[in-house]
C-alpha cells in the first residue's frame, strides 16, 4: 500500500460518485419536469464545487495515488472498493465534474419529453464516469466502465434523432464487444496476482512476453474502440449525429477519453514490452486516423458529422502522443484529452443551439447567420480556432507538445501527422465561412434570435478555459508532470531492449 496516500479527511471521491446517484434516486420521488431540471443542475453544480478540494489539496510533488479510500466489498473474492487519483487522472476527473452542469443547461429546452428520466440518465452517467477515473480495483473499474453503456444507450435510443435505434444499438454492441476481451484479461490478471484485483499491484509486475502480448491485444481492442481509433471508429459518427446535444457533449468530452486513459493506466504499466513491440503499428494507425478524419470531415455537410469526424483526427493526435512514449508526447496527450473535451464539447453545444432554432444541422441551413447572431458566431469562431490549434488557444499547446514528442521519436512520423493540422484548419474554416458569411443564396435568417443569457452562460466557461490553457498552460502541466515522469521512468526500466527494436522498425 506504499503507492497510496490514504484520505484522512471527508471521503471526497466517494461523495463525487454517490452524490449524483443519491440525486437520481431522490428525483424518483418527485414527478415534476421543472423540478427535475433545477434539481439536476443543483446536484451537478454541487458535485463540481465539491471536486475543487481535490484540486486544491492535490500534492503535485508525488506520483502516488491520493485521497485514497479503501473498504472491503466482496471479501471471498478479494474485491474491494478502492478509489484514488494521481496526476494522470485528476484533470480528467475535474473535467468530468465541471462539464456536467453545462450538459444540463444545454438540455434545458432541448429535451421536451421524459425530462425526469433524461436527467436521471445524466446523473447516473456522471457517477459512472467519475468512478472510472478514480477506481483502483479492477472489478470496480469494469463495473463502472460497463455501467456507462446503459444511460448512454438510453440517451441516444430515447432522445436521439430519426435513426436513434440504429445508432444506439451500434454504439452498445461495439463497446460491449471490446469489453469482453477486457474482462478476460482482468480475470487472467487476478489469478496471476495472487487473487488480487488491486490495480497498483498489477502494474509493473514483469509478466512474460507472451502474456504481455495477449494482455495488450485484449486491452487494445477495448480501448481503441472507445477512443475510437481508425478503423474502429464507425460507431462514432452515427452516435454523435443521433444523440441529443448533451449526449454528444458527454461522448466527445468524456467517454472518448476513457480509451486513452485506459492505455495510460493499464496497457503501458502492465504490458510495457508488448507496448513497445506493437508501438509502430499503433503509431501508424494514429496517423491514418488523423488523415482519414481530416479528409472525411472536409467532405461533410452535416455539422455534427463534421465535428464527429474531426474527433477521429484529434484523438489520433492523442494516441500518437501516448505511443511515442516520451515525456513531451504523453504530457501533450493528456493535456489534449482535456483540450478536446473543452473545444469539441463547446462546438457540439454550438451546433445544438443552431439546431434548436433551425431544426437542421445542415450547413446550408445555417449559412449567413452571422449578421443575425453575432454573439453566436463569435463563440463559434473562437472554438473553431481552438479546434485547429491556432496559437494562443488550448489545442495549440497540446498539439505542439505532441508533435514535439513525435519529432523526438521519429521525424518521418511527425511529418506524416502535419497534413492533419492543415486539414483541420481547412474544414473548420470552411464551416466558419459558411455560417458567418454564407453566399449570395443565403436562406432568409432574419427571424433568428441570437444567444440568450442561459446559452451565453453555458458557453462562456468553455471559452475561458480555451484561453487560460492556451496562454498559461503550466499549472495544468504541473498537475501531471511528476506522475508522467514516474510513468516514463518505470516504463523505460521494464521495457529494456524492446525499445531499440521498435525504433528500428519505425525508422
Amino acid at each position: 500500500m506504499d503507492q497510496l496516500l490514504i484520505n484522512q479527511g471527508p471521503p471526497l471521491l466517494s461523495i463525487l460518485i454517490f452524490l449524483p446517484i443519491a440525486g437520481a434516486f431522490f428525483m424518483l420521488l418527485v414527478n415534476n419536469e421543472d423540478f427535475a431540471r433545477y434539481w439536476t443542475l443543483a446536484v451537478t453544480s454541487l458535485t463540481a464545487v465539491l471536486s475543487l478540494p481535490v484540486l486544491f489539496g492535490f500534492d503535485r510533488s508525488t506520483a502516488v495515488f491520493q485521497f485514497v479510500e479503501k473498504h472491503t466489498w466482496i471479501e471471498s473474492l478479494n474485491i474491494n472498493y478502492i478509489v484514488g487519483v494521481d496526476g494522470i487522472s485528476v484533470l480528467l476527473l475535474l473535467m468530468t465534474t465541471f462539464i456536467m452542469p453545462f450538459c444540463v443547461l444545454a438540455s434545458w429546452t432541448y429535451i421536451k419529453s421524459r425530462v425526469q428520466a433524461f436527467m436521471i440518465c445524466l446523473l447516473i452517467m456522471e457517477a459512472a464516469m467519475v468512478g472510472v477515473f478514480v477506481a483502483l480495483d479492477f472489478v470496480l473499474f469494469y463495473i463502472l466502465w460497463e455501467a456507462m453503456l446503459i444511460p448512454m444507450y438510453m440517451l441516444i435510443g430515447i432522445w436521439g434523432g430519426p435513426r436513434k435505434i440504429y445508432a444506439s444499438v451500434k454504439f452498445f454492441l461495439y463497446t460491449l464487444a471490446g469489453s469482453v476481451l477486457l474482462l478476460v484479461a482482468i480475470i487472467w490478471l487476478y489469478f496471476e496476482n495472487n487473487s488480487s484485483f488491486f490495480i497498483p499491484d498489477m502494474m509493473w509486475n514483469g509478466y512474460s512476453s507472451m502474456a504481455q502480448m495477449l494482455i495488450f491485444l485484449a486491452f487494445f481492442l477495448a480501448f481503441a474502440i472507445k477512443v475510437p481509433m481508425f478503423p474502429f471508429h464507425t460507431w462514432l459518427p452515427a452516435a454523435h449525429v443521433e444523440a441529443p446535444t448533451a449526449g454528444s457533449v458527454i461522448l466527445a468530452s468524456i467517454l472518448l477519453k476513457m480509451g486513452t486513459y485506459g492505455f495510460l493506466r493499464f496497457a503501458l504499466p502492465m504490458a510495457p514490452e508488448a507496448t513497445v513491440t506493437l508501438m509502430p503499428f499503433v503509431l501508424w494507425l494514429s496517423i491514418a486516423g488523423i488523415i482519414y478524419g481530416g479528409f472525411t470531415a472536409l467532405a461533410q455537410s452535416d455539422m455534427k458529422k463534421l465535428i464527429a469526424y474531426s474527433s477521429v483526427g484529434h484523438m489520433g493526435f492523442v494516441t500518437l502522443g501516448i505511443f511515442v512514449l516520451n515525456q513531451s508526447g504523453i504530457e501533450g496527450a493528456i493535456l489534449q484529452m482535456v483540450n478536446h473535451g473543452i473545444t469539441t464539447g463547446a462546438l457540439f453545444l454550438c451546433v445544438g443551439m443552431i439546431y434548436e432554432r433551425t431544426h437542421s444541422r445542415e450547413l446550408k441551413s445555417a449559412t449567413g447567420v452571422g449578421q443575425y447572431m453575432p454573439v453566436f458566431v463569435t463563440f463559434l469562431g473562437f472554438f473553431s480556432l481552438s479546434s485547429f490549434a491556432f496559437p494562443g488557444t488550448n489545442s495549440f499547446v497540446g498539439e505542439f507538445m505532441i508533435l514535439a514528442g513525435a519529432f523526438e521519436h521519429s521525424i518521418p512520423l511527425a511529418l506524416a501527422a502535419i497534413p492533419g493540422a492543415v486539414l483541420a484548419a481547412a474544414y473548420m474554416l470552411r464551416m466558419l465561412q459558411k455560417v458567418v458569411w454564407g453566399g449570395t443564396d443565403n436562406p432568409d435568417q432574419s427571424w433568428l434570435k441570437d444567444l440568450n443569457v442561459r446559452e451565453i452562460v453555458t458557453l462562456s466557461p468553455f471559452l475561458f478555459f480555451v484561453f487560460w490553457i492556451g496562454l498559461s498552460p503550466q499549472p495544468f502541466i504541473n498537475l501531471m508532470r511528476v506522475s508522467v515522469t514516474n510513468l516514463m521512468n518505470d516504463f523505460n526500466a521494464y521495457s529494456n531492449g524492446a525499445m531499440a527494436v521498435a525504433e528500428a522498425i519505425i525508422r
